[in-house]
């Protein structure tokens, strides 16, 4: 096999990070190729995480990975505005908005008219509601601790202070995300 241009079917979802990072060093000077494993290291990862947690834990109590961390942010916040749920969920509005009208006729989420502002929105949990949310979120812990479970605690540490710093560098520099 011609290693500068692989067969497809040689390459899998982690060597085709190795792949990526030589073709491009190769074809575009100044790339960083460490930069690049970085990002694409922890966006593979991530979506590995969310997969598992959506497939094991959230998809068979009939949620999506955005539903449950909407209920998540009504359940430790309730009761909060609408707005308030998309920022904690790093969603937008208008998806918030959708998902909750959905766990609304799903008998998980009431809405009241915020006493403040007639036009905001403010969310709580039904009875129904906390106890799917506090139920899911044992399970769902239950699976974080299995995917920590490769790290000591130092390691954990480690880890969570880097990505602490990764994000923190974020919003001081021109990084666009949710707000």
């Amino acid at each position: 096999m011609d290693h500068e241009h692989p067969d497809n079917e040689d390459l899998h979802f982690w060597s085709f990070i190795d792949h990526a990072i030589s073709r491009a060093s190769r074809e575009l000077p100044g790339v960083d190729p460490l930069a690049m494993r970085l990002v694409l290291t922890l966006h593979r990862a991530a979506n590995m995480l969310v997969y598992d947690l959506e497939s094991t834990v959230h998809r068979p109590r009939g949620w999506s990975w955005p539903g449950f961390r909407v209920l998540f942010a009504i359940w430790l916040s309730s009761p909060v505005e609408a707005k308030k749920v998309a920022e904690l969920s790093g969603m937008s509005r208008a998806a918030v908005s959708a998902l909750v009208n959905t766990l609304e006729r799903d008998g998980l989420v009431t809405k009241a008219r915020a006493p403040h502002d007639g036009r905001a929105v403010n969310l709580s949990l039904t009875e129904s509601g906390l106890h799917a949310i506090t139920t899911a979120f044992q399970a769902h812990n239950e699976r974080e601790q299995e995917w920590a479970g490769s790290l000591s605690a130092d390691e954990r540490r480690t880890l969570i202070a880097l990505l602490e710093k990764l994000t923190t560098h974020s919003l001081h520099s021109e990084v666009k995300q949710r707000t």
